[in-house]
This record gives C-alpha cells, structure tokens and sequence, in this order.
C-alpha cells in the first residue's frame, strides 16, 4: 500500500472508529432514525436471511465498495496531496458499504444512528477536497490540518440529531449545501465545460438522492414502480452516481490545476 493509501486508511479508520467507538456507548440512542422494515417501500422476502431480506435495498450496498475500489485502484492525475484527497474518499466509500448493510439487517437503533453520522463526514469531503485545490500551488501531503478540522466539525454537527428529531436532516442539508457551494467555487477557478458537466451530473444525482428517498413510498403507491424496484434503491443508485461523479469532477479540476500551474 502507497504512502497516500496508507494515510488515507489511517484517517478514515480513525474516524469511523471514533464515531463506533461513540455510538457504543450508547449516547445517541435516543436520536430518531426509521427502524422496522414498514419505513420501506420494497417488501422483506421472509424466506431470505436478514442480511437479505430487501434484496435490492441489500445489494446495492456492493456498488459502495465497488466504487471504493474502482478508485483506489486507479492513480492519481495530479500529485501531491490530490492522491490522499482521493483515496481518503474513496475508503469512505468502501467502509459506508458495510455500515448502511449493516442497518438494513438488524433494523436496530445503533447501526441506525452510525449509518446517519457517518455520511456528514463523506459529504463534508468535499468542500475539504474543493478547499484543497483552491489552496496555495505546491501544498504538500503532509498538511492534514484543514481536511482534520472539516471531519472534525462535520462529526460534530451530529450532535443536533441529540437536539431535535430533525437535526440530523438539518446537518444533512446543510452539508450537501456546504458541498454544492464549493463545488461551484472550484468549478469557477478552475473549471471548463468537461467539469462543468461532471458537476452539473453530480448535482442531479443528489437531487435524485433527495427526492427519490423523500418519495420511496408514494411512488409505490401510485403505481409508478414496482415492489421491489423502490424509491429507495433508486435514491441509492442516485448516490452511487454522486459518488463516482464527484470523484471525476474533483479528480478532472485536479489535472486542470496542474496545467495552468505549468503554464504559469
């Protein structure tokens, strides 16, 4: 495993060990989050085992770690730190996999409330990401400071789930906001038509993230998808797309920054 691999790996593995670590304990067992299979819109088969119970909902958990893998395999366009920006992602792609797994088998409050928290640190990785490109020609590796403080302050933003039942929905939004700003602050500087389509992918790929899991339900009882295909295994798919279309958009506005700092 590569230096940047390998710092990328430390880094998530501290964070969702912090975050398991802390959900053991049992501090936010209170939050609310959707627990039972009646929150679906897709229908468990009572003779498959729990882990399958919503084939679909299920197994598109396997997209999260191919995704994950499909990019720490490939190399960084740009060096320095752009490789652990990347990898960093992507580990947090391969280990959300398992987490939101884990919640649709055993429908039960922890694994529930880890699945919630982890995702503001993953969205939070892109301003982070979008901040580090926009940042000073030359900054090292080395300099883990600011990704540091953004994961540090978007784990903390969970704490609002404590404050209110829609707290967690409020940190959420204000981080897919946070998201979407800085990528239109990067796209700006550095941007051109190709990473311009990258974002403007991404951003309806969240919309469909958004909208398709607000509307799992009605969309199965108005009869515009069948049972098994539901609005929240399309939301999922949505994401999946998010996730690989970030990673294009901030990886591309990598290569750019590097050539306009040549041409410099």
């Amino acid at each position: 495993m590569s230096g940047s691999k390998r710092r990328a790996f430390l880094h998530v593995l501290l964070l969702y060990g912090l975050c398991i670590g802390v959900i053991a304990t049992g501090l936010f067992d209170g939050v609310c989050t959707e627990l039972g299979y009646g929150h679906y819109a897709e229908q468990p088969v009572p003779w498959l085992p729990p882990w399958l119970a919503m084939p679909c909902n299920s197994l598109v958990n396997l997209g999260y770690m191919a995704v994950g893998v499909l990019w720490l395999r490939r190399e960084p366009a740009a060096g320095g730190a752009d490789g652990y920006y990347k990898d960093a992602f992507a580990w947090m792609a391969l280990g959300y996999g398992p987490v939101q797994w884990t919640r649709l088998a055993t429908q039960s409050q922890r694994p529930a409330a880890l699945d919630q928290w982890i995702t503001l640190p993953i969205f939070a990785w892109v301003p982070a990401w979008a901040a580090h490109l926009l940042g000073p020609a030359g900054r090292g590796p080395g300099g883990l400071a600011l990704p540091l403080a953004v994961q540090a302050a978007s784990a903390a933003s969970y704490g609002l789930a404590l404050a209110h039942c829609l707290g967690f929905e409020l940190a959420l939004g204000c981080h897919i906001l946070a998201a979407g700003l800085a990528g239109f602050a990067a796209q700006s500087r550095l941007g051109d038509r190709t990473s311009w389509r990258h974002l403007a992918l991404a951003l309806a790929s969240c919309a469909g993230f958004v909208g398709l899991k607000l509307l799992d339900r009605p969309l199965t009882d108005w009869g515009l998808l069948p049972g098994w295909i539901s609005g929240h295994f399309c939301s999922k798919l949505c994401d999946l797309l998010q996730f690989h279309l970030s990673f294009c958009f901030l990886e591309y506005l990598g290569q750019r920054k590097a050539l306009i700092n040549k041409e410099q």
